[in-house]
């Protein structure tokens, strides 16, 4: 759990003061991380001793704008993680109402209200609103809004001079629900490396936008932000087409195989390649159930009949996971 009081997935400190007695190793399923992860190529001693090079920086971004499907008139840049883009937006964006279409990932409001907004979380944007935030695909229950949509909400943004916001981490998989390739004027959009590519703790993301803000956001960030292993592990993994392809059906039929299981426990409304979300009113029983196997998934504080899923790593975790489930005592 995150110091300002947001739960978070993965967080193994929290479930083993839950449950003392559960057995280890842990299967954490409360992250939206692929569980296998990018093979990581050898890395030069070089970039542990020097830093960050602009040639090693204009690489990646290179094979960003190619694998994000970029268009020559947008601006790019790399970040250490989705996450230090997220908290420096609302320090470049124009004042006026913020709403966030929710309920969804809880920085993102928490963000904007740490920088004075007046924020609200809505199912649909308010006519009031200057700068709308979107995740898409969402997290946690997967809604897509579409391209028309989502030029809309960018029109009615760019009218009141503001910014629509759109998260695209968990669009890798079905790049259909992207729109960086016909990117609107005054949309922003975020990428995260980590969770695809399985190597979150390797920090990486990217904004693209208009190249005035992102310029803003350069500089914000500073110079060498981003850590030269990232830059020459994230340029090799987003040239990879083959491995994303290959790794995208796989993911997805293993969310065919978790929805199998977890259908007989709820009602699954929603979800994406990496997780799925299933509800039910025995969701504290079953999260307790769970983590007395030492089997970890995310529960939310403001859904409290919803748990979500990320996909086991092996069989080993896929048969701890079956066993949990199948047991008769709550």
């Amino acid at each position: 759990m995150a110091e300002d009081g947001i739960w978070h997935g993965g967080d193994l400190a929290t479930a083993r003061a839950l449950f003392p007695e559960a057995p280890e190793p842990w299967v954490d399923l409360s992250t939206g991380i692929n569980p296998i992860p990018y093979p990581l190529p050898a890395l030069p001693l070089s970039l542990w001793t020097r830093l960050p090079g602009a040639d090693d920086e204009a690489a990646l971004l290179a094979a960003a704008r190619i694998a994000y499907r970029v268009p020559a008139h947008a601006g790019i840049v790399a970040a250490p993680g989705t996450q230090i883009l997220i908290e420096l937006l609302p320090r470049l964006a124009p004042a006026g109402p913020v709403v966030i279409l929710g309920p969804t990932y809880a920085e993102h409001g928490h963000a904007w209200r740490k920088a004075g907004y007046a924020v609200s979380e809505t199912a649909a944007p308010a006519e009031a609103a200057v700068t709308i935030v979107v995740v898409n695909p969402n997290n946690p229950d997967g809604r897509v809004l579409s391209q028309a949509e989502l030029t809309s909400l960018a029109a009615h943004c760019a009218t009141h001079s503001g910014l629509l916001v759109v998260d695209e981490a968990f669009a890798d998989f079905t790049p259909e629900a992207s729109i960086v390739a016909d990117l609107p004027a005054g949309a922003i959009v975020l990428r995260s490396f980590g969770k695809t590519y399985g190597l979150a703790g390797l920090r990486l993301g990217f904004a693209i936008g208009a190249p005035d803000l992102i310029a803003r956001l350069k500089a914000a960030l500073g110079p060498w932000s981003v850590a030269g292993p990232a830059l020459h592990v994230g340029a090799q993994a987003l040239s990879d087409a083959a491995w994303l392809a290959e790794t995208g059906a796989q993911r997805a039929h293993d969310a065919a195989r978790l929805d199998g299981l977890l259908a007989p426990h709820g009602r699954i409304v929603g979800g994406t390649t990496l997780f799925r979300l299933l509800e039910t009113p025995q969701a504290a029983t079953l999260f307790a159930r769970l983590g007395r196997h030492g089997i970890y998934v995310r529960r939310f504080q403001n859904a409290l009949d919803r748990l979500r899923f990320g996909l086991p790593g092996d069989e080993l975790s896929w048969s701890r996971l079956h066993a949990a489930l199948s047991v008769d005592a709550p």
